[in-house]
């Protein structure tokens, strides 16, 4: 490790003319002037004579025995260095293990960066600091999660799918039912009681990519691969609730459900529901994926999402364009508004996010928000003045929309994330990852719960997004991955443990 300065605590090279320093790091370069190492016979003088040089020899002999204790320093320091990077490297080794790693582990930056002039003390104490604040931190966390009474129960299946389920969505008036969004060009309604298909749009030529319902009446949309979002109503009516699946009984850990006919739920053989195949309005303005889309408040303008790196506002009644938000430099990935005001966040590949504010019509501002290292997969609003962005470089950050210049939370994970959603009433992050695992954070950053997932139960492939229903008190949270399933939750998270 190159050393510029060191101790300046009885050193002659402290106080030592810069030029001298220089002159004397390159002398210690082509020899050493230990007396030690020098050979038998060969005195000072003998070794200066043949330079061409003006000065008296005593003066030249002294100058050299300065250039040797600035040597000894710099090699002391050396020595020293390369010590405490190995302390560094054995650290960051035992809290890898750990699953964390110290935030600046690297010695050239976070914690542990430091000014020349700080002495090896000084490091050696700050990163027994930091090595102390990081492990309690790590030890907090998992008793936290150890000692917790977290009820995570698994209470329906949603079968029916015959291609993986991008997108899931409950609905918001009477009666409520789940929709979800497939890659196999179809959308399907569910009860979310008995677990049976109640209605299947199949009015797209692509990959239906998101489903969003309206906040006051049974219409919804979707965003598809077919470059459009169609607006179309539905009607439904709930069955007799049944009594839940075994969910103990054995089933293959990669079960192959190609084999199901189309609509065939549970295994109960095709299933006879209405299709809806043409929609009240059709949103065409984009020229690459519809991505995803949302209804702002009121119900009465959508926002769509494009691969063709713009968001388009509609309104509903007339399908007219009215704005098309441009900006992001790369695809967009997600789209969401916020529940009680005219604001859009839009999601991207590009790294960013971006916030839109319409609730003045005269004037539509953005802020560009930097804050991850890969694509944001998506950012969503919680009831509250808080914004929750997840991305492919593993990490969620919870920021403040009074003040987003930087995160008041991050949470870091092992996988990649995906669609995430906050409750509203106990503000509970999902988070949705590509190892199939989805986990629980409250807003802080401290994990709460993760899912069980085994031979038995839990989503066996890609885990794409997830969704509360705080109306249900029994199944308030569903997720949907790329195993072709959409499965219901029974979250129960004790108000002290969130304390925690």
């Amino acid at each position: 490790m190159p050393v510029e300065g060191g101790s300046s605590s009885g050193s002659a090279s402290a106080t030592r003319h810069p030029k001298q320093k220089r002159k004397a790091h390159s002398l210690s370069i082509r020899r050493t002037n230990s007396t030690e190492d020098r050979p038998q016979g060969v005195q000072r003088g003998d070794m200066l004579e043949g330079q061409d040089s003006k000065l008296p020899l005593p003066l030249r002999s002294n100058l050299l025995e300065l250039f040797g204790q600035i040597e000894r320093e710099f090699e002391n320091l050396y020595i020293e260095n390369i010590e405490l990077r190995r302390e560094i490297d054995s650290l960051n080794e035992r809290l890898t293990g750990d699953g964390q790693t110290i935030e600046g582990g690297d010695p050239t930056k976070g914690a542990l960066k430091t000014k020349a002039s700080h002495s090896t003390s000084q490091l050696s104490q700050k990163l027994k600091t930091t090595y102390k604040a990081s492990t309690s931190k790590i030890v907090s966390s998992f008793k936290a999660t150890a000692g917790s009474r977290a009820v995570c129960q698994l209470l329906k299946e949603y079968v029916g799918h015959r291609d993986g389920i991008w997108d899931l969505s409950v609905t918001r008036t009477q009666p409520v039912v789940l929709g979800t969004a497939s890659a196999d060009h179809s959308a399907l309604l569910w009860s979310i009681e008995t677990g049976k298909c109640l209605l299947r749009y199949a009015g797209h030529a692509g990959s239906v990519n998101s489903i969003k319902f309206h906040p006051t009446e049974q219409m919804a949309i979707t965003a598809s691969g077919d470059q459009t979002a169609h607006i179309w109503r539905y009607m439904v009516q709930l069955p007799a609730p049944q009594p839940p699946p075994d969910v103990s009984a054995p089933c293959d850990d990669d079960p192959d459900l190609s084999d199901r006919e189309e609509g065939e739920v549970d295994g109960e053989g095709p299933c006879e529901v209405p299709t809806v195949r043409v929609p009240t309005a059709t949103l065409k303005s984009h020229q690459g994926v519809v991505i995803a889309a949302d209804w702002l408040v009121g119900g009465r303008q959508v926002v769509t999402a494009s691969w063709d790196r713009a968001a388009n506002l509609y309104e509903v009644e007339t399908s007219e364009l009215v704005h098309t938000l441009t900006g992001h430099d790369q695809e967009l990935t997600h789209c969401c508004t916020h529940p009680t005001q005219r604001l859009v966040v839009t999601s991207s590949r590009d790294t960013t996010f971006r916030l839109w504010d319409f609730r003045d019509p005269s004037i539509h501002s953005v802020n560009v928000f930097q804050g991850h290292t890969d694509t944001v997969t998506s950012a969503v609003f919680t009831v509250g003045d808080n914004v929750v962005s997840g991305s492919d470089d593993r990490t969620v950050k919870v920021w403040d929309l009074k003040n987003m210049r930087s995160p008041i939370a991050t949470i870091r994970t092992d996988s990649a994330v995906n669609r995430i959603s906050v409750s509203a009433n106990q503000r509970i992050i999902a988070l949705p990852h590509d190892n199939r695992q989805v986990r629980l954070f409250d807003m802080s950053g401290v994990r709460l719960a993760r899912l069980p997932r085994s031979n038995r139960m839990g989503h066996r492939r890609m885990v794409c997004c997830t969704a509360w229903n705080e109306e249900n008190q029994s199944c308030n949270l569903f997720t949907c991955g790329f195993d072709r399933q959409a499965i219901g939750w029974s979250i129960n998270i004790p108000a002290l443990l969130q304390e925690k």
